[in-house]
């Protein structure tokens, strides 16, 4: 291996305890994934990308994420089955422990920021135990200059020990693995899991703390981009409705793939410094910007290889392959990861039920009803045990990151919307013709071509009919769509089919929203479904 070159300085860790003297800075991406390949943590693909497998974990454990329950989170904290409490002086012996591990450990150390936006910059300082998981930390969050990093002075601190495993019975945690956040000490702690999207998300969440608690300003889990005469639309939408793919428009810039903030100066920027797409069934004709991304200093997660080829269809390891890389391997982004003048939101749900239409536009009501509950549908094949569509609702389209009451988010994008005068639209990229099963996906050059008229204005005059259950306002025409794929009661053949699995679906959204009815005004509670 080449000699180690990094950026030339003295990074003390006994602060945090750790006392390694084998601490490498700063790194390049080059010089991480040659360190990785050499220790048979990861291998070269043709493409030149670095592939790495997870390991046990090949997404989040949500049952296994704390929130320390101190004086800063106690009252504002909504704890639930998705923020567990965690206490203090566990915290700390926990975080003892696994210094104590790393401190035997060769070290990767880098210093990041978050947030594009500089009045609301994070300093973050990431201690990893592995050289893929610095570079994911690289390739991830916005990189400082040199200058930058003369001065550099943490404000949050994320240790990341996969290697490290928890006793449950000792140190309160449901099992070896684990994922805290310390408001107080500002510090996100990782142990038992190499899945990297639990770092993206540790930070993810504290945001989603901070910024409404303390800087009034709307954290959201979406893709954003900005049109030619500077208008930004915004995409909101759970794992596998098309964030990604339908933010990455070769006719608009992109701000960023996944976490962004809406300000009260009307501007969004993105958390982030770089994309993490999901791969399976990639191909170059169907997502060209994200195949293209795949380059020297991607990293690709959990994929099969065949004979230096990445397999793309193989979910033999896990249905979510993912890749990481930074956001410059987009040819088409914004400059400086802010945009201004939201004029579009658009809300992506796949439907497996086959209900909901592809286009339909939302009152400020609807919208936050919609926002809240975060709906979308999982299908056969995607978790173990599922063998036929079910409804998935997650508050706010991001409920394992959001700290506060769905509501307290619902009611500032409520307020952003009407003073920014937005159209929302609900898009529905999942199942037409029928359920899954019987009817077909939604083609994705219609979802793109009803996603542009909807940007470029030419719905504003068309005829739209309410839908008979949801209420929802459906456009009766949409340039280069087939006019009867719009409305999705035609395209059954049984209509009394289609009626009756409407209202089931419609049941669901009035079921799991009877949590929140407590905390939600009259407006959202009335942007539900009629049936």
């Amino acid at each position: 291996m080449s000699d180690l070159k990094g950026i030339t300085k003295t990074i003390e860790l006994d602060k945090y305890g750790i006392l390694s003297k084998n601490i490498h800075y700063q790194l390049s991406s080059e010089e991480l994934h040659e360190i990785t390949v050499e220790k048979g943590q990861g291998v070269e693909v043709n493409s030149g990308a670095l592939a790495v497998n997870t390991g046990e974990f090949t997404g989040r454990s949500p049952k296994d994420r704390f929130i320390v329950k101190d004086d800063i989170t106690k009252d504002e904290i909504w704890w639930s089955e998705i923020n567990l409490p965690f206490e203090s002086d566990k915290f700390d012996k926990l975080y003892n422990k696994v210094v104590n591990y790393l401190s035997k450990k060769e070290l990767f150390v880098r210093d990041v920021f978050a947030c594009a936006d500089d009045n609301y910059k994070l300093s973050i300082r990431h201690i990893n135990e592995l050289p893929w998981s610095n570079m994911f930390v690289h390739n991830m969050f916005l990189r400082p200059t040199e200058e930058e990093l003369e001065d550099f002075s943490p404000e949050w601190t994320v240790i990341n020990a996969p290697g490290f495993m928890a006793d449950p019975e000792v140190d309160g945690t449901r099992a070896h693995n684990f994922a805290i956040l310390n408001f107080t000490r500002k510090i996100a702690l990782i142990g038992g899991t190499g899945y990297t999207g639990e770092i993206k998300k540790g930070i993810f969440s504290a945001l989603n703390f901070i910024l409404p608690v303390m800087k009034n300003t709307l954290p959201m889990h979406c893709s954003a981009n900005v049109g030619k005469d500077g208008d930004t639309a915004i995409f909101f939408g759970l794992s596998g409705t098309g964030k990604t793919t339908l933010s990455a428009d070769p006719n608009r810039k992109l701000i960023g793939d996944d976490e962004h903030g809406w300000t009260n100066e009307n501007t969004v920027f993105n958390f982030e410094g770089g994309c993490y797409a999901k791969v399976i069934n990639l191909s170059r004709d169907g997502e060209p910007e994200i195949f293209d991304a795949i380059k020297p200093g991607a990293i690709l997660e959990n994929v099969v290889i065949k004979d230096g080829e990445v397999d793309f269809k193989d979910s033999s390891i896990t249905q979510n392959t993912r890749v990481s890389y930074p956001i410059y391997h987009i040819d088409n982004i914004q400059p400086g990861s802010v945009g201004k003048n939201p004029k579009n939101i658009f809300f992506l749900t796949a439907d497996a039920f086959g209900v909901l239409p592809p286009i339909s536009k939302l009152t400020p009501g609807q919208a936050a009803f919609h926002f809240i509950s975060g709906y979308t549908a999982k299908v056969a094949g995607t978790e173990a045990g599922v063998t036929e569509p079910i409804p998935s609702f997650s508050a706010c389209f991001g409920a394992p990151f959001m700290p506060l009451h769905p509501t307290r988010y619902g009611e500032m994008l409520s307020k952003k919307m009407k003073d920014a005068d937005v159209n929302v639209w609900l898009i529905n990229t999942g199942w037409t013709g029928g359920p899954y099963g019987t009817g077909s996906r939604m083609k994705l050059k219609y979802t793109r071509a009803m996603i542009t008229a909807a940007l470029n204005g030419e719905l504003k005059d068309v005829d739209f009919k309410s839908h008979e259950i949801f209420n929802i306002a459906v456009p009766q025409s949409c340039p280069n769509v087939p006019t009867e794929v719009l409305n999705p009661r035609d395209t059954w053949s049984d209509k009394e089919a289609y009626d009756a699995k409407a209202k089931n679906l419609a049941k669901s959204f009035k079921d799991n929203f009877k949590k929140f009815e407590d905390y939600a005004g009259s407006e959202i509670i009335e942007g539900a479904p009629k049936a």
